[in-house]
């Protein structure tokens, strides 16, 4: 047994990992499904016959070969639209677009400045050969100014996210300021914003009304608040072109399947058509974690300290015997452990205000 050693320290210092499938009885306050638009069978549905209409079912090449369809053009054409970026590519996760961005974009002269918060898929990017990153103190702009303001570098580019995806708090503001003042990239990675926040509920741009800017780039996910599965890059045109010249991850990859690109694309039309109630049910979720567990939130992320491995995990536990589903989150994804609530609109605002009281028990 090659790693029983390995597996071992994890057990005992509370870090083990398992797969569980999914118990359907349970009342889902853990997963990312933030909209709860993967129960809307009519979005299933809708996609399905559609695609049943279509020559073929699967994509069958990477973009570059013949595998871009006219469903992908058109789901990135409304991508664009609802969020004022020129251009945009869609490919097969989150992860692979954290790879692309930072692998393709980072040159030989160039530097990344990363939030040192940033998802691990950027992380894993950023340790890649060759790559010079240098990671800032959290949501710290006066050191990310500081960072840019001595650089020698001949491109520097900048990585936050959107809503982090732990600690569920927005990204500053003024992240934006600083990288026009010295004529940097940036890249958001809206994984948890997309969807969230914003006037029309499209992120973090659209939440502090940012005017779109060639050196903005905005990357989201479709497994989240769109309740499909894959992701998507909107920058300017030049810089899609090159993505698409240089991206690994989009060049040798098979294209996001053509039923994930119709479902994702049904639920954008659906959260815009109905932006107003949805973020009237966002703001009810807000207001009951904030009653009863005293924690404001800006999306729907709840992190809730905890600091021990072990406690974790028997919270996590005695609130399943209750019939909830929520996150037990360790080391090394968090520096001390915690327990990740969703405020999901999946599951009704009576049974999250149960959760919470429950919750408020015994943490």
């Amino acid at each position: 047994m090659q790693y029983e050693n390995e597996l071992k320290a994890l057990k005992r210092v509370g870090r083990y990992r398992s797969r569980e499938v999914a118990r359907e009885e349970l009342k889902d306050f853990a997963s990312n499904d933030y909209l709860g638009l993967a129960h809307k069978k009519e979005l299933h549905t809708a996609a399905s016959q559609e695609l049943s209409h279509e020559r073929v079912h699967a994509t069958k090449a990477s973009m570059l070969v013949n595998g871009y369809h006219q469903i992908h053009k058109d789901f990135e054409d409304a991508l664009c639209k609802a969020n004022g970026f020129e251009a945009g590519v869609v490919l097969g996760s989150g992860f692979n677009a954290n790879i692309a961005l930072i692998e393709a974009l980072v040159r030989k002269g160039d530097r990344l400045f990363m939030d040192e918060l940033y998802h691990a898929s950027g992380v894993l990017a950023s340790q890649l050969k060759g790559i010079d990153v240098v990671y800032f103190k959290h949501n710290d702009m006066c050191a990310l100014e500081e960072l840019l303001q001595n650089s020698n570098a001949k491109r520097n580019i900048v990585a936050v996210e959107g809503i982090y995806s732990m600690d569920g708090d927005l990204c500053s503001q003024d992240v934006f300021r600083v990288v026009d003042r010295y004529d940097a990239l940036l890249i958001v990675d809206e994984a948890h914003s997309s969807g969230v926040v914003g006037e029309s509920l499209m992120g973090v741009f659209d939440y502090y009304n940012i005017e779109i800017k060639k050196n903005y780039i905005k990357m989201g996910t479709l497994g989240k608040a769109y309740g499909s599965f894959g992701a998507f890059i909107l920058a300017s045109e030049h810089l899609i072109d090159y993505l698409l010249n240089r991206a690994k991850p989009i060049i040798y990859a098979t294209s996001l399947s053509l039923y994930d690109t119709l479902l994702a694309h049904y639920s954008l039309r659906y959260i815009l058509k109905n932006k107003k109630s949805l973020k009237e049910e966002i703001a009810k979720r807000q207001a009951i974690v904030k009653e009863i567990l005293g924690i404001e939130i800006e999306g729907l992320i709840v992190s809730v300290p905890i600091g021990d491995n072990k406690r974790v995990i028997e919270i996590k536990e005695q609130l399943e015997s209750e019939g909830y589903a929520l996150g037990a989150i360790r080391q090394p994804t968090v520096a001390s452990a915690i327990i990740r609530l969703i405020a999901r609109l999946g599951e009704s605002g009576e049974d999250l205000r149960a959760l919470c009281r429950s919750l408020d028990k015994i943490r």
